[in-house]
């Protein structure tokens, strides 16, 4: 009797028998694929290094920041220091060479020397003055955005307020009466100043982002207020909220500059790039362009390292960027 014929066994794609997997031979690698898991700040930190221009901005400020913490060690800077004095070049013989570098000034103080040593001062007032105007800015912000309401109405009315006083002139008076030449005092001036614009921002932002249905699920299952704003809604709005910090500290080292330009500012027996530029001012008529011209490019290097920097943050800490 003949052997009964069996229908071939099919697939999904066609007639065939089906191939059982083979396994890998006895001495054959066995190749597997893994898929790497990366958190939010691997993500950001990924995009981040696609913007070569915010790179190279990093990589200015990063040297600024170096120069005015190391600077004022190794080359403190003396009003009294004249060529041919013992105390010219501070306290690093070695460095006297370069002092001619940037030119001098009418006291034949070095120009380079105020250029690295005023870096400190002017860092200091952009990097603290954007810490004090972010943290209140999101505070005021985030809690008008998400509560609402009265809150939400009597904090933007505050907003209005102060916004609605002529800023420049306000910088001028609180600094001409309360600042003395203190640093601490200009920078508190500056922080406590510059946070209204932010804080708008900031409330716009919660404003679209607490309707969102991620939000609508923290709350269903009963996620606290606090954490909602701070930890669901805030991470979602860091994008814009870094870009207009870099814009705070870019403008806060403009101010101290245009401040202390006018005698307003930083005392005189301190260097600053602002100060530089303001005993450099009746001088400048009589051909002795390098003065102002290097603190001034110090001054527009940072600025401008600053908003690199920040644009790529802001690409890099959208969550809605693809990769």
């Amino acid at each position: 009797m003949a052997e009964t014929m069996r229908p071939a066994e099919t697939t999904e794609l066609g007639v065939g028998p089906l191939v059982p997997p083979q396994l890998p031979l006895a001495g054959e690698e066995d190749f597997e694929i893994q898929l790497e898991s990366l958190n939010q700040w691997q993500l950001a930190w990924r995009r981040f290094k696609r913007h070569r221009l915010a790179l190279i901005g990093s990589v200015a400020f990063g040297l600024i920041v170096l120069i005015a913490i190391v600077a004022p060690i190794l080359w403190p800077y003396d009003v009294t220091d004249i060529p041919g004095a013992k105390t010219y070049g501070g306290d690093a013989p070695g460095l006297a060479p370069l002092s001619r570098l940037f030119g001098t000034d009418f006291g034949g103080r070095s120009v380079l020397q105020q250029v690295l040593v005023g870096a400190r001062i002017s860092v200091e007032v952009g990097v603290f003055t954007m810490l004090i105007a972010a943290s209140l800015g999101v505070a005021v912000g985030s809690i008008a955005g998400y509560f609402g309401g009265m809150i939400d109405g009597f904090l933007m009315r505050f907003v209005d307020l102060l916004l609605a006083i002529p800023f420049l002139f306000v910088i001028l008076v609180a600094a001409r009466f309360f600042g003395g030449g203190d640093v601490v005092t200009l920078i508190l001036i500056f922080g406590l100043l510059s946070w209204p614009g932010l804080a708008r921002l900031v409330r716009a932002m919660f404003l679209s982002l607490r309707e969102m249905d991620f939000v609508q699920a923290a709350r269903a299952v009963g996620v606290s207020d606090l954490r909602i704003a701070f930890r669901h809604i805030l991470p979602n709005a860091l994008g814009p909220i870094v870009v207009s910090a870099t814009l705070i500290m870019a403008n806060a080292i403009v101010l101290e500059a245009f401040v202390s330009f006018l005698n307003f500012g930083i005392r005189a027996t301190d260097v600053s790039w602002g100060n530089a530029l303001s005993n450099s001012q009746g001088y400048l008529l009589n051909g002795n362009w390098w003065w102002p011209f290097f603190p001034g490019m110090a001054i527009a290097i940072s600025v401008i390292s600053v908003n690199f920097m920040g644009d790529g943050l802001r690409d890099a800490l959208d969550p809605r960027a693809r990769e």
